[in-house]
């Protein structure tokens, strides 16, 4: 009668492990996947200035971690140039594997940090469930914006939102200083062109005080803000940060160039070699001036376009209209007089003073507290020349 017993309990062993498989398993499907932040350092062509981040999901059910790229755009979409233009361009999510994504990054030399978030199994489920709908190619597209919808503010608003508004809440209250303005420049400073055109076409808008929150549309700034961040228990967003791929290239400075002290020096030498020249060379005087003129009033028409023409808010209202002014075109009949020797018509000395009126007025604005644009390098250049290309043309009044 024993060995009945013994076969029955011998038989019971199974059933029982195969029960005990059969609760844990449901638990093993579902496990959370691991999300982290990627952040890819500055490159070296002009779009790779800003730097760049993703999302990553780490899915133990899945083929592999999967990078969520929120910076996608087609050239070859109809009309894409004349959308950039406009600031209406159209970018999209685009989900890759992390291997895919990096090798571009890895052939340029750019650095990569992965920091892993230290998110719930309720939180990190949500996010991946919410990244992969917003994947889908109906809702893949955004407009994009250079400073309040690109690839950095994606990434942070989709971790707020599985955060339930707590990355928002620790980071709105708090300053570093920096503005739209410095950040451009600062990160645009390795290409001069680059820094120029941004410190040109930005208007005021671009000049107040950001909040972490608001600087985080710079990958870095975001990546820096979520060292910082705490769980509702007071541990560390961040559960650990990890380096992917060493930076090889030239960093950005820490700070914007400033450059007050030589744009007024210059200032005041082009002002003086156009007062020689005025007794010296009148006709290498004028050919400056066409030289001038024609530069000044084609970027006068393009700032005057990015405010009245387009999508591109940071550049509307911008004081450098005063100093680039669209009409020094209409002083270019009067300098072509002056280097064929003969006089300018009746219209040049008005429109001459009305042109430097204007760029006087700029100068009188900037102490004016409640007009915040951070132009005075322009003022302190561009203001001598004008005056004295008045002093010189003009000199009877």
């Amino acid at each position: 009668m024993q060995k009945p017993e013994r076969r029955r309990g011998a038989a019971a062993l199974p059933m029982l492990l195969l029960l005990c498989l059969a609760w844990l398993l449901p638990g093993l499907a579902a496990a959370a996947p691991r999300i982290g932040v990627l952040t890819m350092e500055p490159g070296e062509v002009f779009w790779e200035r800003f730097g760049h981040n993703a999302i990553v999901v780490d899915d133990p059910a899945g083929p592999g971690p999967l990078s969520y790229n929120f910076g996608f755009f087609d050239l070859d979409e109809p009309g894409f140039h004349w959308n950039f233009v406009r600031g209406r361009m159209n970018y999209r999510l685009e989900v890759l594997s992390l291997s895919q994504d990096l090798y571009g990054y890895e052939r340029a030399g750019r650095g990569v940090v992965v920091q892993w978030l230290d998110l719930s199994p309720e939180q990190a489920t949500a996010l991946a469930a919410a990244l992969a709908v917003h994947a889908r190619p109906e809702n893949a597209r955004y407009t994009y914006d250079y400073y309040t919808a690109n690839c950095s503010t994606k990434v942070r608003d989709a971790l707020d939102e599985a955060l339930d508004g707590a990355l928002k809440a620790q980071l709105s209250g708090r300053s570093q200083g920096n503005t739209f303005r410095s950040e451009s420049l600062r990160l645009a400073a390795p290409a001069p062109w680059m820094a120029v055109g941004f410190h040109v076409g930005l208007a005021g808008y671009a000049d107040r005080p950001l909040s972490r929150w608001e600087e985080s549309f710079i990958p870095m700034r975001l990546r820096d803000a979520l060292r910082e961040v705490k769980l509702a228990d007071g541990r560390p967003l961040v559960a650990r940060e990890e380096s992917v791929l060493p930076h090889r290239i030239g960093q950005p400075p820490a700070e914007a160039p400033r450059l007050r002290g030589q744009a007024f020096l210059a200032g005041l030498a082009l002002a003086g070699l156009v007062l020689w020249a005025g007794r010296r060379a009148p006709r290498a005087l004028a050919v400056g001036a066409l030289a001038f003129w024609t530069v000044a009033g084609l970027a006068g028409l393009t700032l005057a376009f990015l405010w009245l023409g387009t999508a591109h808010v940071a550049a509307h209202g911008n004081e450098n209209l005063l100093l680039l002014s669209p009409l020094c075109l209409a002083l270019l009949p009067g300098a072509w007089a002056r280097l064929r020797r003969r006089e300018p018509g009746r219209g040049f000395r008005p429109l001459l003073w009305l042109v430097a009126g204007g760029a006087a007025v700029a100068g009188f604005m900037k102490f004016l507290p409640f007009l915040p644009q951070q132009n005075v390098e322009w003022v302190l250049l561009l203001l001598p020349l004008h005056w004295a290309l008045l002093r010189t043309f003009d000199p009877k009044r």
